[in-house]
C-alpha cells in the first residue's frame, strides 16, 4: 500500500475580476500559448534531428542543418526567457514566476512521453494548443516572501494584474500552508484553485480496530451495490441533457466559424457540459462521504474501466464515470484513515457467495440462482458480498464474531462464513459456525488475535 507523507488539497474559489483584468488575463493566456507551442517545437525539431531510423531516411539526401549539443530541457528553455522578453516585449508584462510555471508543464509532458513508469506505460505525445485551448496559468508561491499571490480579506491581489474580489465560499484550513494559486478560465468565469499542503496525514485505522466492512459493486442498472444490500440509483447525467446538446452543437456548427454568434454558441455548449459534469461530481462525492463515514473498510473492484469502454456500453460506463468515483473515494477515505481495497475482479459476478461454485450469467440475467447450493440473490449483491470477501482476505482479517466485526458478521453469517470456509484450504483458517448461528474463536488459536 502507498505510504502517504503528506496532504495535498485544492479548494476552488470564484473571482471576480473587472473588464480590464479580464482581458489582459485572456492576452496572458495568448501568449503563454504561443511560448508552449514555440518551446515545445524547439523540443520535436531536436528530436528530429538527431533521430533517424535507417529505413525511413531519403535515399537522395536528408536535411540536417545545425545540431544543437544539448537537448532542449527546462533550465535551457527558461535562460533563454530574457532574450526572450526583449525579442518580444509583451512578455515583460507577465510574471515571471508564471512563465517558468508554463515551462514546467511541458516539461512534465514531456518527461512523461519519453520516460516510460514503473509499469512501462508512457504518456502521449504533448500538443501544439490552438487558440484558445491554454485557459490556466499559475502562481507558485502564495502569502509568502516574493509571492505573485496574496489572499487578504476577501481580495485575491495577483502580480501584474491587481486586486479582485474572491468568493472564500469556504474557509481556508488552519495548519495547511498555501503552495500555488492557479486561475482557471472556464465557461460560467474565472476561478481560482488555491493548493494546500499539510505534512500531517490521517493515520489509517489499525486492523484490530476495524468494527465494520463493506464491499461495493459499481454497475450500470444501479450505480452501485453494497454487501450490505443498499444501493443507489444511477443518474445518467450525459444522457438527460443529450438531446439539448445536441440540439445546441447543431447550432454551432451551423455558424460562421470566428464570428461573435459562433463563439456565445460555442460558450453555451461548453456550459452545458460543464453542468454535466458538476452534477456527476457533486453525486460522487455524496456517495464517497456517505461509504466513508458508515465503514472503515471498504472494498471495491479494480477494473480496466478504458477496455470497458471499447464496448458497446461505452456511453452508459463514461457517463456512470466509475473511475472519477473510485479516485474521490480514496481522496475522501485518506482524510478519514479508512482503508478502500482493490481486489482483482475476475469472477466476482459468477462466483457464488455461498458455496463458491461458478455460475456463468450473460448481462440480461439479473439474478444469481446456484444450482449447487441453491442460493438465490441479486447478482450484483453477490458480487458485492465476493468482493468483500477477498478484500477481508487481502488486508489480513479473519471474520470473527469476538468483537471486531461482530455487527457486520451478523449480517451475513448466512453468505460470509460459508463462502471463506470454501474458499480456505481444509478451512481451517477461519472460524466455524456454532448451532447458536455465530462464528467462535479459540483462546490461543490464530483465529483468537484477530477477534477485535
Amino acid at each position: 500500500m502507498l505510504k502517504h507523507t503528506h496532504m495535498l488539497l485544492t479548494h476552488q474559489y470564484r473571482i471576480q475580476p473587472s473588464i480590464a483584468q479580464q482581458a489582459q488575463m485572456n492576452w496572458w493566456c495568448e501568449l503563454l500559448r504561443r511560448h508552449h507551442n514555440y518551446a515545445l517545437g524547439q523540443r520535436l525539431d531536436w528530436l528530429r534531428r538527431t533521430r533517424c531510423l535507417a529505413d525511413r531516411c531519403s535515399l537522395i539526401s536528408e536535411p540536417m542543418g545545425e545540431i544543437p549539443g544539448a537537448s532542449p530541457n527546462y533550465y535551457l528553455q527558461a535562460g533563454e526567457l530574457k532574450q526572450t522578453k526583449v525579442l518580444f516585449p509583451d512578455y515583460r508584462n507577465i510574471y515571471h514566476d508564471v512563465q517558468q510555471q508554463n515551462l514546467k508543464r511541458l516539461e512534465k509532458a514531456w518527461e512523461r512521453w519519453v520516460k516510460p513508469d514503473n509499469s512501462g506505460r508512457r504518456g502521449g505525445r504533448p500538443r501544439f494548443k490552438k487558440k484558445g485551448e491554454l485557459r490556466s496559468f499559475t502562481f507558485p508561491r502564495v502569502n509568502s516572501e516574493k509571492a505573485g499571490a496574496n489572499i487578504r480579506g476577501g481580495l485575491l491581489t495577483l502580480s501584474k494584474i491587481g486586486s479582485m474580489p474572491i468568493i472564500l465560499h469556504r474557509p481556508l484550513l488552519d495548519g495547511f500552508t498555501l503552495k500555488t494559486c492557479t486561475i482557471v478560465k472556464q465557461a460560467d468565469g474565472w476561478y481560482a484553485s488555491i493548493s494546500l499542503e499539510d505534512q500531517t496525514v490521517p493515520a489509517l485505522i489499525p486492523l484490530d480496530n476495524i468494527k465494520s466492512a463493506v464491499g461495493v459493486d459499481v454497475g450500470l442498472k444501479e450505480f452501485l451495490t453494497t454487501s450490505d444490500g443498499e444501493t443507489e440509483p444511477v443518474q445518467q447525467n450525459f444522457r438527460r441533457d443529450q438531446k439539448r446538446l445536441a440540439r445546441h452543437q447543431r447550432r454551432s456548427c451551423r455558424m460562421q466559424k470566428g464570428s461573435n454568434n459562433a463563439q456565445k454558441q460555442k460558450n453555451r455548449v461548453a456550459r452545458i457540459h460543464q453542468r454535466i459534469k458538476r452534477q456527476r461530481k457533486e453525486f460522487h462525492y455524496k456517495v464517497a462521504h456517505k461509504l466513508v463515514k458508515a465503514y472503515d473498510l471498504i472494498g471495491v473492484e479494480d477494473l480496466n474501466i478504458k477496455g470497458l469502454a471499447r464496448t458497446k456500453l461505452a456511453k452508459s460506463i463514461l457517463d456512470a464515470a466509475w473511475g472519477e468515483f473510485l479516485t474521490i473515494l480514496e481522496a475522501v477515505a485518506v482524510k478519514r484513515g479508512v482503508r478502500v481495497v482493490k481486489v482483482k475482479p475476475h469472477g466476482t459476478t459468477a462466483d457464488c457467495s455461498t458455496c463458491g461454485w461458478k455460475v456463468p450469467k450473460t448481462l440480461e440475467i439479473r439474478t444469481h440462482d446456484c444450482p449447487k447450493c441453491l442460493t438465490v440473490l441479486d447478482r450484483d449483491l453477490n458480487a458485492a458480498i465476493n468482493i468483500l470477501v477477498r478484500a477481508i482476505q487481502a488486508v489480513g482479517l479473519t471474520v470473527s464474531a469476538c468483537g471486531g466485526l461482530l455487527s457486520w458478521v451478523t449480517r451475513h453469517a448466512d453468505h460470509l462464513v460459508k463462502s471463506v470456509e470454501a474458499r480456505s484450504v481444509g478451512g481451517g483458517s477461519f472460524p466455524r459456525r456454532t448451532s447458536s448461528g455465530m462464528s467462535s474463536c479459540e483462546i490461543g488459536s490464530p483465529d483468537y488475535t484477530a477477534c477485535g
